[in-house]
């Protein structure tokens, strides 16, 4: 099978969506930003024995694909709009591409993206890549700069899961519930899109849990020249968690990556409404810290102590630095 024949077999059924005047076929894609917006864009991408394991179905790569991805945008308050796609295949398998295009096509759908371009190259291992663009109200877009002394520190959903999605599939035991939801929360991230441009007139800065809460947060305090106090008894962490790693679970939550939550500050005024919203939402939205003039993150236990010995979350290039 040939790479044009693969793109017109496979990938045409995700390529409409507003604003795409030409899509997949042609050597660029054309496309129409709405006046009084700005685009956004962010690029994501999968490695194989990195980001997942050998011989992950791959309706699961679609789905963690593009949720990681878009994430992105949720972070910075966007809407989803238009998705380029980098393959690097070993091969041009049928029983690998069908499901794979399928879920990536439904999922489109659900964020409201549209597959509008990208490459397909043959190599030894499977690398997959997402650009994603979005757009958003002129000035409107939501950054890691901007968190003020006195703001309190949001976060989406529940940390940690992933994680512990991970660790059921490294090291296979009797399925259950758990298991089944775990391995859930760590193949399909579900962006918190709506929730964030919801939040957007009432938050100071954001971004979107890929390498763990400590380490992401430690952006925001970074870009905006403050510190931060984060209560270890307010992380907000799943029954399934608990009830399977109830050792690793704050530890998880604090450092285990790629939970695909929102790390939101808002002003302390702010915080009844937001939480408001995300209730409506059907969204669990949980104050766990403050930020503070002085530098630096501390971890305080319920006593107000700090703790020491925390890893920081993921980074890629850390032991080779």
């Amino acid at each position: 099978m040939g790479e044009f024949e693969l793109i017109r077999q496979y990938f045409h059924r995700a390529a409409s969506g507003p604003g795409v005047r030409e899509g997949i076929g042609d050597d660029c894609a054309v496309l129409q930003v709405p006046p009084g917006q700005e685009l956004v864009v962010s690029i994501d991408t999968l490695v194989e024995g990195t980001h997942f394991l050998p011989q992950t179905p791959p309706h699961r790569l679609a789905e963690r694909l593009l949720g990681a991805a878009v994430s992105d945008l949720a972070a910075a308050a966007a809407t989803p709009a238009w998705l380029t796609l980098a393959l690097t295949l070993p091969q041009a398998d049928p029983d690998w591409l069908e499901p794979f295009a399928a879920r990536l096509a439904e999922r489109c759908h659900q964020l409201g993206i549209a597959l509008v371009g990208g490459d397909t190259t043959r190599g030894p291992n499977l690398v997959l890549s997402a650009q994603v663009h979005g757009w958003v109200d002129c000035g409107q877009t939501l950054l890691r700069r901007g968190a003020q002394p006195g703001d309190r520190i949001l976060v989406s959903g529940t940390l940690g899961d992933s994680r512990a999605g991970l660790e059921t599939l490294l090291y296979p035991d009797t399925p259950s519930d758990t298991t089944d939801w775990l391995q859930q929360r760590f193949y399909c991230p579900e962006p918190r899109v709506a929730l964030a441009r919801a939040l957007r007139p009432h938050l100071h800065a954001g971004l979107d849990i890929s390498d763990g809460l400590l380490a992401d947060l430690g952006h925001v305090l970074q870009a905006s020249h403050v510190g931060a106090e984060v209560e270890l008894g307010c992380l907000p962490l799943s029954d399934a968690l608990c009830q399977r790693f109830p050792e690793q679970a704050q530890n998880w939550a604090l450092s285990g990556g790629e939970d695909f939550e929102l790390c939101l500050v808002a002003p302390e005024q702010s915080v009844e409404r937001c939480l408001q919203v995300a209730a409506e939402q059907g969204v669990r939205l949980t104050s766990v810290g403050r930020i503070t003039a002085a530098q630096g993150l501390r971890v305080l236990d319920a006593q107000g102590q700090p703790q020491t010995g925390l890893s920081a979350g993921y980074d890629h290039f850390k032991e080779m630095s």
